[in-house]
């Protein structure tokens, strides 16, 4: 998220958070990086622990040497045996982040999460 909310607009090169799935957290980008991310929930209730080891996903690699299925042949399993007859996919919940700082970024005019 550093580019996407540098001060200089010059800077601002269009960039990207994560999305993510299954967990819910707080981004204040007006914070030195390492100390931007917080309340950091998985959808269960659960909170995350940083001596806790979890398992995650990505479209791209997250790990050196990724192994064992595919995400995207993961993904493509769940979609075939969830969609309804209308080949429909309904999300139970989308997590967006909770934006802290920089509410007056014009890149947020359409922004679906919350604020704070």
């Amino acid at each position: 998220a550093d580019n996407l909310f540098d001060p200089d607009p010059y800077l601002q090169s269009g960039g990207d958070m994560v999305r993510v799935g299954g967990l819910d957290y707080t981004i204040d980008p007006t914070k030195p990086l390492g100390s931007r991310i917080s309340d950091v929930i998985l959808d269960d209730g659960r909170v995350i622990e940083d001596d806790a080891s979890y398992s995650v996903s990505g479209w791209a690699t997250v790990n050196r040497t990724p192994d064992g299925r595919l995400l995207w042949d993961i993904i493509a399993d769940y979609l075939r045996a969830e969609r309804d007859d209308n080949m429909v996919i309904n999300l139970p919940k989308v997590n967006n982040p909770k934006v802290v700082g920089v509410s007056d970024n014009p890149g947020f005019a359409d922004y679906p999460g919350e604020w704070a």
